[in-house]
């Protein structure tokens, strides 16, 4: 009896590699063999994903979903609330302007306005070039100051529609 409830709780790995071929998506089942596909593994798993990917598409969701034993109703879930996590190609640059409310009062609201008429672009947008992504988020925690950008994954202070501009142009090869 013991041997067949260990049996039981044994996580099974998914049946068969994806069809694709695509040697990246071992690597991913090999993390969520790692973490013994225990559904709690998720936000780790979609790191994963999402650094050997890129991005996190529809197709990527879904295997993960089937290998942690999830509904793909609550990967995407999980995907689309943290704004770290990205459903589309980005560009070389990504730009992340905080919309807490702290930030909001001190001017996010205008950055991002600013950085969307001179990129014509919206926020969750690239350039048509690819070079930059220009994302908001809810809050990024760092309220003491604001209002706070993060460029490239570093976060900057006290910034202002200028400072943005200036940054965002040196990575399009233009000069502010």
């Amino acid at each position: 009896m013991i041997a067949t409830l260990a049996k039981r709780r044994k996580p099974a790995a998914p049946e068969a590699p994806h069809p694709s071929g695509d040697k990246r998506f071992k690597i991913l089942e090999t993390q969520m063999k790692r973490y013994q596909f225990k559904q709690d593994a998720l936000i780790e798993v979609l790191h994963k994903a999402q650094e050997l990917f890129g991005f996190l598409d529809e197709g990527l969701l879904i295997f993960i979903a089937h290998g942690l034993k999830l509904p793909p109703s609550r990967v995407y879930g999980v995907a689309t609330f943290y704004h770290f996590f990205k459903l589309k190609p980005q560009g070389a640059h990504t730009c992340v302007i905080c919309m807490g409310t702290a930030c909001y009062v001190k001017g996010a609201d205008k950055i991002l306005a600013s950085l969307e008429e001179d990129l014509k672009i919206k926020s969750g947008e690239t350039t048509p070039d690819g070079k930059v992504s220009l994302v908001s988020a809810r809050c990024i925690g760092a309220c003491g100051i604001a209002p706070a950008v993060v460029y490239d994954g570093v976060v900057t202070a006290r910034q202002s529609a200028d400072d943005a501009f200036a940054k965002v142009k040196g990575w399009m090869g233009h000069v502010a």
